[in-house]
């Protein structure tokens, strides 16, 4: 069986998604490090300390710890002030390693953790696994750039890493065309779903838990408030139907996020007050597993308008609760979304285009087919699956030499 160290810098598998830096990173890690560990393996997940009062090791399950690094203040802080103590970070991580004996590889998630993976593998010959999550260049293509150093160093790391995970096709291939990354260290490992949680149900059943007994129509927005995620673009949709005449209602599920986060809440409390929508906006905190798929089960049709999207984990958690999706037409959820049978897609970015996909999902000829398609098709990601696959390369790795940087 494996030892495996993960590396969560910037966010703690334990945190809820939504909020902050937290994602569908933050379910990634949680629920494949989970699937490891009920496989027999070993997973010590390491994140930096951002609340002085959690414990320094914290056993999630057997087989599975997080541990808190002091790596700077033990408070949140802004992203760009993260790559000012990544040294510090990787330091302890490494006097870790020490004490409790070196690891078979290290997984490295996001470019900061690989950073920290780098320097790792080349001091202490580890095999190094890299998840991306989200690639600077690929944003730039789709919205705006962010950073250049930042895609130096993503650059690097490629070219360095024993083995970088990619969630479909889509984002293989964008990895060679951004990255010039080589394709025989570039390994297909779709995500998961935990179908105990995000499974089909009663329709009127979910509304009544939730207090929304009566509403005609309902569209899902799940995600982080940041204009990458697009969510200015669920509101003018829901709009746009209204105008249109249907009676429909949006729940916004997640918290801001970002250096602008704010400034996007604001921004969409102002639009639904021009709008006179007040009524038919609902402004939601970020949801556990439990609850979330209740509000997925809840609605009609859950909306994923993002502007880059490596996977879209939302997407599969609606479809395996039976609602279909309308989403952009990016990255991984072009492989996610198959038109016409689990959702649509949508290639631009104008309110009316959106409107018009979801009164085809809401049809009452096609509706019944998609939910049900949703369902089978979700069926195909399990996070056991994702596990095994990641044990069988953590093997392979083991079996062969360290790439050269």
């Amino acid at each position: 069986m494996a030892r495996l160290c993960v590396l969560s810098y910037h966010t703690s598998p334990l945190a809820q998604p939504g909020t902050g830096d937290g994602g569908g990173m933050n379910v990634y890690v949680r629920e494949l490090s989970s699937a490891l560990a009920r496989l027999g393996h070993e997973v010590d997940v390491y994140t930096r300390r951002d609340n002085p009062h959690v414990r320094e090791v914290e056993v999630v399950e057997p087989g599975f710890r997080v541990h808190h690094v002091t790596a700077g203040p033990a408070t949140p802080i802004e992203r760009s002030e993260l790559a000012d103590h990544v040294c510090d970070f990787t330091d302890a991580v490494a006097a870790s390693f020490r004490c409790a004996g070196l690891p078979d590889a290290i997984h490295a998630n996001y470019w900061l953790s690989g950073l920290v993976g780098h320097r790792l593998k080349h001091e202490l010959n580890i095999p190094l696994i890299m998840t991306f999550h989200t690639l600077e260049r690929v944003k730039a293509d789709h919205f705006e750039s962010e950073s250049e150093e930042r895609a130096f160093q993503e650059a690097a790391i490629f070219a360095c890493a024993d083995a970088v995970l990619a969630s479909c096709d889509v984002e293989a291939e964008q990895f060679v065309k951004f990255y010039e990354a080589d394709r025989e260290r570039v390994y297909v490992v779709p995500l998961g779903v935990e179908h105990a949680f995000f499974a089909p149900g009663y329709r009127p059943q979910a509304r009544h838990a939730l207090g929304l007994d009566g509403v005609e129509t309902l569209l899902l927005f799940v995600g982080r408030l940041q204009a990458l995620k697009g969510v200015d673009l669920a509101l003018e949709t829901l709009i746009e139907l209204r105008a249109r005449g249907r009676d429909a209602m949006l729940a916004i599920i997640g918290g801001p996020s970002g250096g602008h986060g704010r400034d996007t809440l604001a921004q969409l409390h102002r639009r639904v007050r021009e709008a006179g929508v007040i009524e038919h906006v609902s402004f939601v905190a970020p949801q556990a597993h439990q609850l979330l798929s209740t509000w997925m089960r809840a609605a009609d049709v859950t909306l994923v308008p993002s502007r880059s999207e490596s996977f879209g984990l939302v997407a599969l958690e609606s479809s395996a609760c039976g609602t279909p999706v309308v989403a952009s037409e990016v990255g991984g959820l072009m492989t996610l979304i198959e038109p016409g049978l689990n959702g649509l897609l949508v290639a631009e970015r104008d309110p009316a285009t959106w409107a018009q996909a979801v009164e085809k999902v809401l049809d009452p000829e096609t509706t019944t087919s998609m939910s049900n398609n949703s369902v089978l098709l979700a069926r195909r990601y399990t996070w056991r699956s994702a596990g095994e696959s990641l044990a069988q390369l953590v093997e392979q790795l083991a079996a062969s030499g360290l790439v050269s940087c």
